[in-house]
């Protein structure tokens, strides 16, 4: 059975948003991805409801079984991470409603599942999300490419057969940085 994950990363002006199932393999397949967006002239509850409109309805259509979301970080533009603090409340909320469980990720941890380095630009992570994924087209804008790799990353990290992936028949198909995150996983349960 494969774990269906809802990837949002939170933003006022963009939203983006990304449905990924995910097998036990490993093996991670799109199912939708896009972009809500509001204008920065509209008043703030107005901005708000579209998104929490938008939530709502991909959490009825796509019926994830966990969201995962960027976790806020302190940056130096307090606007924007208001911003961002707002719609992921707004978010949180809408899964709480239905009773779905909400993980939040930083976007260094996002990276590093991703692309096996938690440095890697946006363009890095566009490149790996398309490879990953199987897709003839990056997504963009890049909030749709991180909603995906947010999605990834938690699935990834709840360990949706990150054990056997490594000892897998087809551990050969996965990705590098599937292969890398499956390792890293592996040495870090011995570790303990």
């Amino acid at each position: 059975m494969s774990l269906r994950v809802l990837g949002v990363d939170p933003g006022l002006t963009r939203c983006g948003l990304g449905v990924v199932d995910v097998a036990g393999d490993r093996r991670a397949t799109m199912v939708a991805v896009g972009v809500v967006g509001t204008a920065a002239e509209q008043p703030l509850d107005q901005r708000l409801l579209v998104i929490a409109t938008a939530i709502d309805e991909w959490l009825d259509r796509h019926q994830p079984h966990v969201v995962a979301v960027e976790r806020v970080f302190s940056q130096q533009n307090v606007s924007t991470v208001m911003g961002v603090a707002q719609v992921s409340g707004v978010v949180i909320a809408a899964a709480a409603r239905r009773g779905i469980p909400v993980a939040l990720h930083t976007p260094s941890e996002v990276k590093a599942a991703v692309t096996g380095s938690g440095r890697a630009d946006k363009e890095a992570v566009t490149r790996m999300v398309t490879k990953i994924l199987r897709l003839e087209v990056a997504p963009r804008p890049a909030d749709a490419a991180d909603a995906l790799a947010l999605a990834i990353t938690h699935a990834w990290r709840a360990g949706s057969g990150a054990a056997a992936a490594t000892s897998a028949p087809g551990h050969a198909s996965l990705t590098p940085a599937q292969k890398a995150w499956a390792e890293a996983e592996a040495r870090a349960r011995r570790g303990r």
